[in-house]
């Protein structure tokens, strides 16, 4: 492998490749009871397909936060990320809003 191709440089071309897109959501933080990671429920809503109501499913995510900032009733950004464990594939990007 040569040094070109380590650091993500085609040698062809000369320009630099790029990683594929990562998914970014948008939560409030419902637990965390656990060390360096957070447990973060996003909203979504959808339209039935047979009534045409407007329905609200919600989903949870085990996000990775590595210095313990987020609490409880935060609104948070988290990112998609290669699995950190079993469970958890997300990581925590951003706290847009604190909890009050």
């Amino acid at each position: 492998m040569r040094i070109s191709e380590k650091k993500g440089v085609s040698a062809e071309r000369g320009t630099t490749l790029e990683r594929g897109s990562r998914r970014i959501l948008k939560g409030t933080v419902v637990s965390t009871k656990m060390n360096k990671t957070i447990v973060v429920r996003v909203t979504r809503q959808k339209r039935d397909p047979l009534y045409l109501k407007v329905m609200r499913t919600s989903k949870k995510y085990l996000a990775h936060d590595d210095k313990g900032e987020a609490q409880e009733g935060d609104l948070v950004s988290i990112i998609e990320s290669r699995p950190i464990s079993k469970l958890k594939s997300w990581r925590l990007k951003k706290i847009l809003e604190k909890a009050k």
